[in-house]
């Protein structure tokens, strides 16, 4: 308790330093794969996907980012075990935020795609391992987050790949395309806005003391889909030809319908992102605030300040503004070929995997989902369509990350333990 009185402040600062450094890191890393299929089907530029990201990705950490924070600050380790001393805490917590921070300035001046779940979990883990004890860690949840691991990319594969086969059936193997897509457009708009708003709604608002019951959620979710919808119809009206010409003419021109579409989807998955993994930045962060201004008390539940959300949010839009570029074209250009239906399917279905997940407090990889939902995209026109050897170096960089982020933040952890121990 004495140390945390003498050095209360000078934690905190490190805190929020730690936290903005960290957040930078997942907009310059993980935000720049969640706009990449945005990028890498042309239906927005790299400035576009900027301003995009800046309004939405706050947004999604401001209003939906409560739930999955609770399980980064106090669902991957128990704390119970260093209640008389709180400051083993804090060291560790600040460990783990700067261990992840580095690692992912690492792997976005590689260009490598890597997942800052996986890191910040990975730095939490090696943090306990070598502060308190193989107790401490909880493993039950950290073998819930795995499986999300591989039941969120695998999610977003097949959610993705029957977007595709309902576009083609619908759309392109329509006897005219190009009307086709005007038809359904706006209703493909419409599921849009009304799955993100939907989920937000049933469990995103709490913090805020919003609570809505369930018809009401789904009354005003309905309204805000319908909106959009009307919004994406007047664009795609927009959308003229002026000769539809042969079959091939046909698809190019419902690839320009698409492309007003792609917009609304590029909020969504940018909503969704920073919904999710904002608190792989201010989950940490907030444990130290909690601690320090209670004078030392190591609580289970704790009130998260809304200051905190929006330095995370602050934090992502500057990481992706600044160095975002470095790895938005790993996943819009190399692994498969994208074009503007391809890149819908593939970022609605990340945008819903994500939202879902982030309700129901998992923190799961926003990159394996994204990753999964190309190559759902990709299967739609076979296995020669994807490039397996840029997917098996992807792999094996999250395969190097969670130990990266564990020893990282164990040296860390004696570092701070010495100097203020």
């Amino acid at each position: 308790m004495e140390i945390i009185n003498e050095w209360g402040t000078v934690f905190l600062v490190l805190a929020v330093i730690f936290g903005l450094y960290m957040t930078w890191g997942i907009g310059a890393n993980d935000v720049a794969n969640a706009m990449g299929t945005s990028v890498g089907s042309g239906a927005i530029t790299v400035k576009q996907a900027i301003v995009i990201a800046a309004i939405f990705e706050f947004a999604g950490a401001f209003l939906a980012g409560g739930s999955v924070t609770k399980t980064i600050r106090n669902g991957i380790i128990d704390p119970g075990a260093i209640v008389g001393s709180p400051e083993l805490l804090v060291y560790g917590m600040l460990a783990s935020l700067l261990a992840a921070a580095i690692w992912l300035m690492i792997a976005s001046s590689r260009g490598w795609p890597v997942s800052t779940t996986h890191t910040i979990v990975g730095a939490l883990v090696g943090f306990a391992l070598a502060g308190i004890g193989l107790e401490a860690v909880q493993w039950n949840q950290i073998g819930a987050i795995v499986a999300s691991w591989v039941i969120s990319p695998l999610l977003g594969g097949i959610l993705a790949l029957l977007l595709m086969m309902s576009i083609r059936k619908l759309i392109l193997n329509a006897e005219h395309p190009f009307r086709a897509a005007k038809k359904w457009g706006p209703y493909y708009v419409f599921l849009v806005g009304w799955i993100v708003s939907l989920v937000t709604l049933f469990k995103g608002l709490k913090h805020l003391n919003l609570h809505l019951s369930p018809i009401e959620s789904v009354v005003i979710a309905t309204l805000i889909g319908a909106v959009v919808a009307y919004v994406g119809k007047v664009m795609i009206d927009k959308v003229q030809v002026a000769d539809e010409g042969d079959r091939d003419a046909h698809h190019a021109t419902v690839e320009k319908v698409f492309v007003p579409m792609m917009i609304f989807t590029a909020c969504a998955m940018a909503f969704a992102h920073g919904s999710n993994d904002v608190a792989n930045g201010i989950g940490p962060l907030a444990a130290v605030v909690s601690i320090v201004q209670s004078g030392g008390e190591v609580a289970q539940k704790s009130a998260l300040p809304l200051w905190i959300l929006i330095v995370g949010g602050t934090g992502i839009v500057i990481g992706l503004a600044t160095y975002g570029y470095k790895v938005m074209q790993t996943i819009g250009h190399r692994i498969t070929q994208l074009t503007p239906t391809r890149g819908y399917c593939a970022t609605l279905a990340a945008a819903i995997t994500v939202v879902l997940a982030s309700k129901t407090g998992l923190p799961v990889s926003t990159t394996h989902i994204a990753v999964g939902a190309v190559m759902g995209v990709g299967l739609a026109r076979g296995i020669g369509a994807l490039d397996l050897r840029v997917i098996g170096g992807i792999v094996t960089s999250w395969i190097v990350t969670l130990p990266a982020g564990g020893i990282l933040a164990a040296i860390f952890f004696f570092i701070f333990k010495a100097i203020f121990g």
